[in-house]
């Protein structure tokens, strides 16, 4: 059995004996905010249930438990977290509830600006009227002021401490749906039913003391003297509904006289969408809903705060772009389920789109610059061509995402752990697609190879699958192989060099063989295919909390490098070693008793190199677990200094750099054995064996 209720949802498998917690991702939530930390926070009210504070991304696999916390207010509110200090936040509540919570210490109080309890009491008998969801924000100009919206618009400058009204009844003020809610038998005034109030509210970003308000009567009002006056501007009703609720309100980040209405007429049994625009402060306006379908109806419309024109708009049934501010709207579903879209924030720093849904919790489209490069290219018929998009920024920072998360878990998921590689290939091509990355000097750092299905050995036709190719994404692991298919593709890449050479069988404790991490700093990635060359430039930053130096990060990759290089030379050489023993043992078994002075000295030859590869690696480890009876040899030594090394965001400290001496040293002498063994030793047993006419043995170049 399923119980569903405004909370989440509830499983039985016994017949109702015990129930499962609510842990799908059915999060209802009424509006969404963030924060400017790193990396951001999410901010929202959860129906019939608490409030939320959220990690955008972590430092770990996923984003747990752990990294969300109540911030106060209730089921219903808005959410403002301080501007100058993102542990100080505000947070609503049906009745006018306003509390200020501080992180640091737990403390919790109320600052509702009319602490006047009305439970109980219906809309037209108080003085002032806080909707369910009423607005609560900051201006984008003076960290310390805070607006709250009521029928009337108030303002704090200190934390709550005081509030003044800055404006008269921004709603109808219709007494005639002020009414109790219900009956005759019961009533349910908490404020939801209240009507004639400020729905929505906004600063201006281009202009100071520029405001926005809208009502759920369908007013529309504007101020451009921080409320002395106020001006209604709402649009005509011959193209906007009367009585419709103005849901949201964008003030574009570019131009204070253009602003942006959604609007919502749901409550009458009217399913369209309602979008406006004005470009002359309220004068004029346009609506703007061609391609978004009857029955899509609109909750939020937001202009992309780095590319001016592009719109975002969420609806009753998923999401649309607008790449011509507004004229026309493309669906934007890609992944996101179809689910109401109640609220939308974009990260200006981050280039971030963040979405609140009701009934799938939050969702982040982590990469604006693509659908920036896809608006100057015309639009989604950009990616018909073959084209490489420029990456967007990418941190250097543990975490991260890249692998399947199973079904029944209940995390979230991390953006990619690396660079992210849009290209779009205009048809199937007809050669190898190749990526390769550059360093800023345009040396050559890493190459992915996404290789086409080959002939068939032995005739016609071609292979049923293509080879396998290139190294990819992955928590800890390589990237995904770079994809051959005509349209768009995604390829990321983990920022690190070519990870050491492996042989077949190796077993280390602890030991780091991936390739190092790439310092923060300018780099290409050029796309080839079908003789075609495209180069795009971007960039890698350190994560900002930390410290570390420029010069710092050079010197773990110096080291770091030089510990990849030597264990190359290392696991190079057991492979000769192990090639040239095997051809021994193969030479031994064909003379068999023929010549027992070839076989002795296969034997002794077999002999040395066992000694020389013993001291290089740990011949006896056949399972993960066997180095806890088997010491570990110098290559897994070195494998584990070189994670050491790379562990943080810190360069090496000076006992590694002593370390790493000693091992070299150490190598360094064995491979001079070998390579006395395999100028020596070897020629003279080819010798040997070539005066009894048998093949010789073949050291293969490393």
């Amino acid at each position: 059995m399923i119980e569903s209720n405004d909370g989440g949802a509830n499983v039985s498998f016994n017949g109702g004996k015990s129930w499962s917690e609510q842990d799908q991702p059915t999060a209802q939530f009424y509006r969404v905010a963030l924060d400017n930390d790193f990396p951001y926070h999410i901010y929202g009210a959860q129906q019939d249930n608490s409030t939320v504070r959220i990690a955008s991304r972590t430092t770990d696999f996923g984003i747990t438990k752990s990294d969300w916390f109540d911030v106060g207010g209730g089921e219903s509110g808005w959410i403002a977290p301080s501007p100058k200090d993102s542990e100080i936040i505000y947070a609503g509540s049906y009745d006018g509830l306003i509390t200020r919570y501080d992180h640091r210490t737990g403390q919790l109080r109320d600052v509702n600006p009319y602490p006047n309890n009305p439970m109980g009491w219906g809309a037209g008998d108080i003085k002032y009227r806080f909707q369910w969801n009423f607005p609560i924000v900051f201006s984008p100009h003076a960290p310390n002021t805070m607006y709250a919206g009521a029928n009337v618009l108030f303002k704090s400058t200190n934390e709550g401490q005081s509030w003044e009204v800055i404006s008269p009844d921004l709603t109808h003020n219709d007494k005639t749906r002020q009414g109790p809610s219900g009956g005759p038998l019961t009533k349910d005034n908490t404020s939801i039913e209240y009507y004639d109030t400020i729905f929505t509210v906004m600063e201006s970003p281009a202009q100071a003391g520029t405001i926005w308000s809208g009502s759920d009567d369908g007013l529309v009002y504007v101020t451009r003297d921080s409320g002395k006056n106020w001006s209604n501007v709402s649009p005509s009703k011959d193209i906007m509904p009367e009585w419709i609720q103005i849901n949201s309100l964008e003030a574009s980040p570019f131009d204070p006289a253009t602003a942006y209405v959604a609007a919502t007429m749901y409550k009458y049994d009217d399913y369209k969408p309602y979008l406006y625009k004005t470009s002359d402060y309220g004068k004029s306006w346009r609506k703007i809903t061609n391609g978004i379908p009857d029955g899509a109806f609109t909750r939020v419309v937001r202009e992309d705060p780095n590319k001016r024109g592009l719109l975002y708009a969420g609806t009753e049934t998923g999401m649309y772009v607008s790449f011509d501010d507004g004229a026309n709207w493309q669906s934007m579903q890609l992944n996101l389920p179809v689910v109401p879209i109640t609220d939308l924030a974009i990260h200006k720093r981050e280039k971030e789109l963040v979405a609140a849904t009701q009934g799938r919790a939050f969702w982040i489209f982590d990469d604006l610059p693509m659908l920036h490069q896809v608006m100057d290219a015309g639009g989604f018929k950009a990616i018909s061509d073959t084209k490489l998009f420029k990456p967007k920024e990418a941190y250097r920072m543990p975490g991260g995402g890249g692998f399947q998360l199973p079904a029944t878990a209940t995390i979230g998921k991390n953006p990619a752990s690396g660079v992210v590689v849009y290209y779009s290939l205009k048809a199937k091509p007809t050669t190898d697609v190749v990526l390769e990355f550059f360093d800023g000097s345009g040396k050559s750092i890493r190459k992915f190879t996404g290789r086409l299905p080959r002939p068939a050995a032995g005739g016609g036709g071609f292979a049923a699958t293509p080879a396998p190719a290139g190294e990819g994404e992955g928590f800890g692991g390589p990237p995904a192989p770079v994809s051959t298919d005509a349209g768009l593709n995604r390829f990321v890449w983990d920022m690190r060099y070519a990870e050491a050479v492996r042989f077949p069988g190796m077993i280390l404790w602890a030991g780091e063989t991936r390739g190092p991490k790439v310092v923060p700093g300018s780099y290409q990635v050029k796309l080839t295919v079908d003789g075609s060359t495209m180069t795009e430039t971007f960039e890698v930053k350190a994560d900002p909390r930390l410290t570390t130096t420029a010069a710092e990060y050079g010197k773990q990759l110096d080291l770091s490098l030089k510990i990849r290089d030597k264990l190359n030379e290392t696991h190079n050489a057991i492979i000769s070693i192990r090639d040239v023993k095997k051809q021994v043992d193969d030479l031994v078994k064909r003379v068999g008793g023929q010549s027992k002075p070839i076989a002795d000295a296969g034997m002794a030859l077999n002999k040395k190199l066992t000694e020389v590869e013993e001291a290089l690696y740990q011949t006896k480890n056949q399972s993960s677990q066997d180095p806890l009876n088997f010491p570990i040899r110098l290559n897994n030594k070195l494998a584990a200094l070189g994670g050491v090394v790379s562990q943080s965001e810190t360069p090496p400290n000076e006992q590694s750099y002593a370390v790493y001496d000693e091992l070299v040293a150490e190598i360094n002498a064995q491979l001079s054995k070998l390579a006395q063994i395999m100028k020596t030793d070897v020629p003279a047993f080819n010798q040997m064996v070539r005066d009894q006419n048998i093949p010789a043995i073949v050291v293969k170049p490393q």
